[in-house]
């Protein structure tokens, strides 16, 4: 694992047993805005003109979606159960270097910094209106009564992770979308999109992040 500086200035990770970064070498900063905080929950919220929000992750990584995500909770005086799914769990003196604490306000880097650890184990309230859980396991192995507002799916690229983005995999984690929510990826491929449409939604062509012309956004219309 490297540090790797982004085209905006913040940091992500190469990892070199994949052979890809963990967010996009444009800008990890500006690709978590755009694809998750701004294309997934502020458009759910708008929606839905919505004051509290589940978000499941695929994908934890970092911890960079659910940091801007808690941030934005906080400032908008939502409420936030967050939920990552990472089989291959960051260690703390990794998360802790990435340099995140920049863009959100301290007191949401803090209580991140000090409760890590317990989130990998059991939900954690971060404050009363925000939780998170970061559940150590595969995709096909994850299991949950909840079902979640918004899906942030930030697996790796297809090329280099083919398994996560099967029909079965995506099935798998749309099961947990309640119908009217919202699923959100940097990506875009006629079989992604003929995948999603099988599982019963409606995509969307949206603007992709810098470097990236078109990512998908799908919303579910049926309870499949």
């Amino acid at each position: 694992m490297q540090f790797v500086t982004t085209g905006d200035g913040s940091s992500t990770l190469y990892h070199p047993g994949v052979g890809e970064h963990y967010h996009s070498k444009h800008g990890a900063l500006q690709e978590s805005q755009h694809v998750f905080l701004r294309s997934g929950l502020e458009f759910f919220l708008q929606k839905e003109k919505a004051s509290s929000v589940a978000v499941l992750e695929v994908g934890f990584g970092t911890g960079l979606n659910f940091l801007l995500t808690a941030n934005h909770a906080d400032t908008q005086r939502v409420d936030l159960q967050y939920v990552g799914i990472e089989a291959y769990p960051l260690n703390e003196e990794v998360i802790f270097k990435t340099g995140y604490e920049n863009f959100v306000k301290p007191e949401i880097w803090e209580i991140f910094r000090r409760n890590y650890g317990k989130a990998q184990m059991q939900e954690v309230a971060f404050t009363d209106s925000i939780s998170l859980f970061v559940a150590h396991e595969k995709v096909l192995d994850f299991h949950s009564i909840q079902k979640f507002d918004v899906i942030y799916f930030d697996a790796f690229a297809a090329v280099h992770q083919p398994d996560m983005w099967t029909t079965e995999t995506l099935g798998r984690v749309c099961s947990f979308l309640r119908p009217g929510g919202v699923f959100v990826t940097y990506a875009i491929t006629g079989n992604l999109k003929r995948t999603m449409k099988a599982l019963g939604f409606v995509i969307e062509k949206a603007p992709g992040a810098l470097g990236k012309r078109e990512m998908l956004r799908a919303v579910k219309w049926s309870n499949k």
